[in-house]
């Protein structure tokens, strides 16, 4: 409002004195005009707000400070001190939510007076430094810049210059406190870390802090001593693969940094305590194995090319000193560094370790890791370890690599992906811009707080995630034992006994080369012969819009062969069936022009016309026969055609060379498409036939044949994944695995055993996220109860430290409490409010999971 409204008095109301009232304030709610007295006395608490003054014809901003409000440190609103010390040549600068603030501040100089920084920190200021402070920020306004740069991810300079266009968007009041400004954000996004794991508790102080140790874990994965049962090392071999850890290892090219400043001028506030690895032990271990390195296009001016991180592969959580900058790429020493820094503290049996290139990157890796200091070392023969390509990833290895490092065919992995660092790269990317031109001590700060902050909300949404993903298990587990049961029943006994045999045993050893791969075709399959008027109709379809003389006379002589096949059988057919006589000179009257269209008049298509039955038992057995007989073709069909579109993607490439397999290509389909017709029409004839022969569940496995079930064995260009993917109806009959060639048989084993591994991974996956949700639950109970031994470790002189020290302590708890007692409630359906993890009733008893001993 431009104008003072409807209060246009010319006296203050509250003041018995008739004073001029011409002030008014913007952040209070009250549009009132009072006088200069009334204005200061009533934002004695609020010192920040922004005051105008109506000189008769508009109004103009002014400043508390202007008008006389002094702001008294050390003591109660309201009271002065008898020995006030004004700050530095009586201008101090303070930051708030609403602007850039000129406000004037006498410190207390009593007697028992604490430092200039105390008195501001109890006033809810933070300074901008430790001796003689000339400038703060108040509490509120870093709290805010802090959410607000994790949710928007705007750099300091932006909220800066957001806040002095705020106060004056002329750009004529000049208080410029960008660099104190930055200062104070990191101070603060570093004093909170310490804050929130306890380091002001801890006799030992900042000082005592451990590297990782300011690291926000992941609460449902294993943590000894933290969320596993006491006797977990001694658990039955069936259970041991529950207490297997996931991780993930993936680099991001876009956190780059320039070659700005340097860890002596500018060094990280924090020495590795939690994402990030300690530098000058990093640095020291790379000069001392790589030599001086060219530099490339890509890092020119550079002095990191982005980061290698190691992560929780199953709930996406940094893992502690898991971070770390790429000088030049994505090389071995970088990563071998990182994922034995993050593992130095691993007491655990198993792990499953994704990454990329783990078909290349394990092989050394123990020799490797004899080169890293000895405190990254582990034993790599009380351990196994797992590698896997995470699955968007694999379609781009090689065959090999696409079955021994999938996550899809090993056992005791469950539903995991091992893509969890690609899906957090979309949240830390938008900050790239900003910390590509920060100093490495301050970027490595930056990151580290908004890596915590992705955790933390990991954290809180773990109680959704994992009951969603738990309703997702168990249906699929139901859908897919279900399935599998189906296609095992039509697969005959000696084969399913053949394949489970050789299945488990390349499960056991499948780095042996020596055991075959059952997930690997053996054979090629070759498409049949199509009957004459079938053939026909797809050389007549087949003809584009520039047909040569040549074909024309190809086609007319197949017709007129078919003609005369057709003639033949009418003469016989009218002396059986006489209503074809009737039929035929009522409907034929004219000859047809092609001979594939003519109706041949079958019992089936008389229907209610008189026919001797055993002429329609006839039919139904030679139409039964041609829908199974369809049908297997059809199966062939598909099995060519995705073998040779296999082989045309990875070996064909010329021009020429495509044209033709693009020609054979469409000579599968057309057989596939007359396969399909044949099946329709068959189907159709059944139906036509069964009730007027009073056939009654005849139909077996045998159903209407929709275009969508019209599926190879592997859908290459499908959009269903691997872990998801379902058999249509036209592979499960019985017998679809004694093709005579053994083509089909070779198909059919390797997707009986896919199908097996889906189920028993859906299953897994039930088994693993009950005691994942366990596992966070008594995670959240023992933090609990670590902070409840936190309030009375350190000894303070001043009661009132002590009791913030004991308030923040009873606050943790009480916060772990109502996360559990709301994750408790989200998952009420698969878990007892208490007790032990129940097993599912609809859980399958597959083969015994057992790791090999380790």
């Amino acid at each position: 409002m431009d104008g003072r409204g409807d209060y246009t008095s010319d006296t203050c109301c509250q003041c018995n004195i008739s004073a001029p009232a011409q002030f008014r304030c913007d952040d209070c709610c009250d549009m009132q005009l009072y006088c200069q007295n009334r204005v200061v006395v009533n934002h004695l608490q609020s010192p920040t707000h922004r005051i105008k003054e109506w000189t008769g014809s508009f109004f103009r901003a002014t400043s508390l400070k202007n008008l006389g409000l002094r702001i008294q440190l050390g003591h109660a609103i309201g009271e002065k001190c008898i020995l006030p010390r004004k700050a530095f040549n009586n201008s101090f600068i303070l930051i708030d939510t609403n602007g850039i603030h000129e406000v004037s501040v006498d410190f207390c100089g009593c007697k028992r007076s604490q430092t200039h920084t105390k008195q501001l920190l109890r006033m809810g200021w933070f300074p901008s430094t430790s001796t003689d402070p000339r400038s703060a920020a108040t509490f509120r306004l870093l709290q805010h810049y802090q959410i607000l740069s994790f949710e928007s991810k705007s750099s300091v300079y932006e909220f800066y210059h957001l806040l002095v266009r705020i106060s004056d968007n002329t750009g004529l009041v000049k208080n410029d406190r960008y660099e104190p400004f930055m200062h104070m954000v990191r101070e603060w996004r570093h004093l909170k870390m310490l804050k929130r794991f306890g380091r002001g508790h801890d006799p030992a102080g900042v000082c005592g802090t451990k590297e990782g140790e300011c690291a926000v874990l992941c609460p449902a994965c294993p943590q000894p001593g933290k969320n596993l049962p006491s006797d977990w090392k001694e658990a039955p071999k069936a259970k041991q693969w529950l207490y297997s850890l996931f991780i993930a290892i993936d680099a991001n090219f876009r956190l780059k940094q320039r070659a700005i400043s340097s860890d002596e001028v500018d060094s990280s506030l924090s020495m590795g305590w939690s994402y990030f690895v300690e530098e000058k032990k990093f640095k020291a271990h790379l000069k001392e194995q790589l030599s001086e390195m060219q530099e490339t296009k890509q890092s020119q001016g550079l002095a990191a090319t982005g980061v290698g991180t190691v992560d929780c592969a199953r709930h996406n959580f940094k893992r502690p000193n898991g971070v770390g900058d790429l000088q030049k790429g994505e090389k071995y020493v970088n990563m071998d560094y990182l994922f034995f820094s993050t593992l130095h503290d691993n007491c655990l049996d198993a792990l499953n370790v994704s990454y990329d290139i783990a078909c290349q990157w394990h092989k050394n890796l123990w020799s490797r890791m004899k080169l890293l200091p000895d405190s990254h070392h582990i034993s790599y023969l009380d351990v196994f370890i797992h590698f896997f390509i995470p699955k968007f990833h694999l379609p781009a290895h090689i065959n090999k690599c696409q079955t021994v490092f999938s996550f899809n065919f090993t056992r005791f992995v469950g539903r995991t992906d091992g893509e969890a660092p690609e899906c957090s790269w979309s949240n830390i990317n938008p900050v790239a811009s900003s910390t590509k031109a920060m100093g490495p001590g301050c970027r490595r700060d930056t990151l580290d707080d908004h890596f915590g902050d992705w955790n933390w909300k990991k954290v809180i949404g773990l109680g959704a995630s994992l009951a969603h993903k738990m309703r997702e298990a168990v249906t699929e587990t139901a859908d897919h034992e279900a399935a599998f049961r189906e296609f095992n029943a039509a697969i005959s006994s000696d084969h399913r006994s053949a394949w489970t045999v050789e299945m488990e045993k390349w499960e056991e050893n499948p780095n042996d080369t020596c055991v075959t791969n059952p997930l690997e075709p053996k054979h090629q399959t070759e498409a049949t012969n199509t009957p004459d008027r079938c053939r026909v109709r797809r050389t007549s379809e087949g003809m584009g819009l520039h047909v040569s003389d040549i074909q024309k006379g190809t086609l007319a002589r197949m017709r007129n062969v078919l003609c005369r096949k057709i003639e033949m059988w009418r003469s016989a057919q009218v002396l059986y069936m006489p209503a074809v006589q009737i039929l035929t000179s009522t409907v034929d009257h004219q000859p047809s022009d092609n001979a594939e269209d003519i109706s041949l008049w079958l019992p089936s298509n008389l229907k209610s016309k008189l026919c001797d039955s055993r002429l329609r038992d006839h039919e139904w057995d030679l139409r039964y026969a041609q829908a199974h007989d369809s049908l297997e073709e059809l199966r062939q069909c598909l099995r060519v055609h995705c073998s040779m579109l296999t082989f045309k993607r990875e070996w064909v490439h010329s021009q020429g060379s495509n044209t033709r397999a693009q020609n054979a290509l469409a000579h599968v389909h057309a057989r596939q498409v007359a396969c399909t017709r044949r099946y329709r029409v068959a189907w159709e004839a059944l139906n036509t036939l069964a009730p007027l022969l009073k056939k009654e569940r005849w139909q077996g496995r045998l159903q209407d044949l929709k275009d969508e079930d019209v599926k190879p064995l592997v859908d290459l260009f499908g959009r269903e994944t691997e872990g998801r993917r379902r058999l249509t109806w036209i592979w499960m009959m019985a017998g679809v695995d004694t093709a005579d060639d053994g083509g089909d048989m070779d198909g059919v084993r390797v997707e009986w055993c896919k199908s097996r591994a889906r189920a028993m991974h859906w299953a897994e996956e039930v088994q693993l996220l009950h005691e994942e949700m366990r596992r966070v639950l008594q995670f959240l109970d023992w933090q609990a109860n670590w902070w409840d031994e936190q309030w009375d470790r350190r000894d303070c002189r001043m009661t009132a430290e002590h009791e913030g020290l004991v308030s923040y302590a009873n606050k943790q708890p009480d916060i772990q409490c109502r996360l559990a007692v709301h994750f408790r409630l989200l998952w009420a359906t698969y878990l007892p409010l208490s007790g032990a993890v129940p097993q599912p009733d609809d859980f399958t008893e597959f083969p015994d999971l057992m790791l090999p001993d380790l």
